[in-house]
């Protein structure tokens, strides 16, 4: 087991640009909030300028390398660490991506509080002396399949919650539905509340949440009477593309909390396939995609 880390860091050079700059103004520009630098303060993290440890308010020039020393993460104690095997699709310093396959909620709950992505990733943060905790950028329901992308700390995870709320992290799904759609394509924009009959279940009600699902019909699959379809989101409302699917009388398959069989397929036939986002450390555009995963993939050939 490789030893653990007590804290991340991360560094700039101070460019020609920037200077002459408080220290405490090129934090905020490379997106450090105040409410950060009090953490910072107080809880066991430093900033240093050319290896001298400092307040926000020392004065940089052009060449002067700042450091950061983020305080170390604390895990919740509702999460145990457990080794649980982790299919790593994407990692660098920053981020890691699994294909979660189907079964497997992302964090433990009172309903299945062992088998968790969440447990499985401490384990593996344990094993390779990574000092974080878990942050989920995105989150999956249990039965969906597909691509969770995961933060290593704080400050990565707040870069890309910025991203979230301006929307240019891109996420395609591919789903299974009953009967053949009439558009081959469309967008659905009705907004989504909870059932008030249910703590569970949503649905398409006047006073509900802004919701918009893009979709496209890939094919549809006439020996089991279902069309394989493709969606993008721009919002990210619990159970958006089960609620909007159904709400067009074309169900997940397996689906059967909104109307779907469990004939074919005993889960909803959901699966995160892509992601797209750009690296807020490199500047980079990253894409990651996965496979169908086998229950979905025997319809699809």
């Amino acid at each position: 087991m490789n030893k653990m880390k007590r804290f991340f860091e991360i560094s700039w050079v101070v460019t020609e640009s920037d200077a002459p700059v408080l220290l405490r103004e090129f934090l905020k520009g490379k997106q450090i909030s105040k409410a950060a630098l009090t953490d910072i303060k107080f809880h066991g993290g430093a900033l240093f300028v050319n290896e001298k440890e400092v307040t926000v308010r020392t004065s940089l020039s052009r060449g002067d390398v700042v450091k950061v020393h983020f305080p170390p993460e604390k895990q919740s104690e509702s999460m145990k660490a457990e080794s649980i095997p982790l299919d790593i699709v994407f990692e660098d310093e920053h981020f890691l991506a699994v294909n979660k396959p189907p079964g497997m909620p992302t964090i433990p709950s009172l309903y299945q509080p062992k088998g968790s992505l969440a447990a499985g990733v401490l384990f593996y943060y344990q094993q390779h002396g990574i000092p974080g905790t878990f942050h989920a950028v995105n989150r999956l329901d249990k039965d969906t399949s597909g691509i969770v992308l995961v933060a290593k700390h704080r400050y990565a995870h707040s870069l890309m919650s910025k991203q979230q709320r301006e929307k240019t992290i891109q996420r395609e799904y591919v789903a299974l539905v009953h009967g053949d759609l009439e558009q081959n394509r469309g967008t659905i924009t009705s907004p989504i509340g909870r059932n008030p009959d249910s703590i569970v279940e949503r649905m398409v009600r006047e006073d509900g949440q802004s919701s918009i699902t893009h979709f496209e019909k890939v094919r549809y699959l006439s020996d089991h009477l279902i069309s394989a379809v493709r969606l993008k989101l721009e919002t990210g409302r619990t159970h958006q593309i089960r609620v909007h699917m159904a709400s067009l009388g074309h169900p997940l398959v397996g689906d059967d909390l909104y109307g779907g069989s469990r004939e074919l397929i005993g889960r909803q036939a959901l699966h995160s396939e892509t992601a797209r986002f750009v690296h807020p450390f490199t500047g980079k555009e990253i894409l990651i995609k996965v496979e169908l995963p086998a229950d979905m993939n025997r319809f699809m050939s």
